[in-house]
C-alpha cells in the first residue's frame, strides 16, 4: 500500500505539523485502510509506521495513540449516520417518507464513508472506545425501529411485523453494501438507494 505525498502548502500558508506530505486527514485515511486489512487489534503503531512510511514519532505529531485514531475514524462514520437521522427527524411529512429519507441517506453514507463504516461494522467491543461506538450504533438502529413503528401506526407499513426486527434486517441489508459494492463497476449511489428502497417497501414479488 503506497500513498503519494500531498502537495506542499502554498506560499504564505502555515505548514502542516508532522512529516511533510501527511496531514491529519491523510494519516487517518491510511490508518483506517490498514485497520480494515489487518484488523484493529492486530495492528500496532509499528505496522502503521511501516505502511505510512514515517516514524512512529511522526505519527505522534498528529495523534496521541492508536486508540485516538480509532475514535476519530468511528466518529466519522457515526456522525454521518446520526446526521441522516437528525435530518429525517426535523423533516415534515409522514413517517414512511422520513423512513425512505433515512434509507437513502444511510446508503449514501455507506458509499461515501465506506472505509470508516467498514471499520465500525467490524468492531468487537474490546475497548471503551469500541463500546461507546457500538452503543451509538445501537441507538441508530433503535431510532430506525421507532420510525418504522410510527409508519405502522399511520397505516403506511404493514403492522404484522416487528418494527425492531425490521430495523435490524433493513440495516443489515444496507450494511452488506460494504462487502461487495464497487462504484466503478456497478450502479450509482442513487440507483443503489433506489434498489434498497424498492426491496424494503415492495419486496421481490411482482404485483
Amino acid at each position: 500500500m503506497t500513498h503519494a505525498p500531498a502537495p506542499a502548502a502554498p506560499a504564505g500558508e502555515t505548514p502542516r505539523r508532522g512529516r511533510p506530505g501527511y496531514d491529519r486527514e491523510t494519516l487517518l485515511s491510511v490508518c483506517v485502510e490498514v485497520f480494515n486489512v489487518h484488523g484493529y487489534d492486530a495492528t500496532s503503531m509499528g505496522t502503521l509506521s511501516k505502511h505510512l512510511g514515517i516514524s512512529k514519532s511522526a505519527i505522534y505529531h498528529h495523534v496521541a495513540s492508536k486508540e485516538e485514531i480509532l475514535e476519530q475514524a468511528l466518529a466519522r462514520a457515526l456522525d454521518a449516520l446520526e446526521e441522516v437521522l437528525a435530518g429525517a427527524a426535523a423533516a415534515e411529512g409522514p413517517a414512511v417518507a422520513r423512513l425512505e429519507q433515512v434509507i437513502r441517506g444511510t446508503v449514501r453514507v455507506l458509499v461515501e464513508q465506506m472505509p470508516y463504516v467498514t471499520l465500525l461494522l467490524r468492531l468487537r467491543g474490546n475497548s471503551e472506545v469500541e463500546t461507546r461506538a457500538l452503543e451509538r450504533r445501537r441507538t441508530v438502529t433503535r431510532r430506525v425501529g421507532e420510525l418504522i413503528e410510527q409508519a405502522q401506526a399511520e397505516g403506511a407499513v404493514r403492522d404484522d411485523l416487528s418494527g425492531r426486527s425490521a430495523a435490524r434486517l433493513l440495516l443489515g441489508m444496507i450494511n452488506s453494501i460494504v462487502d461487495w459494492y464497487r462504484p466503478e463497476a456497478g450502479d450509482t449511489t442513487d440507483q443503489l438507494a433506489d434498489t434498497v428502497v424498492g426491496l424494503a417497501f415492495s419486496g421481490l414479488r411482482a404485483p
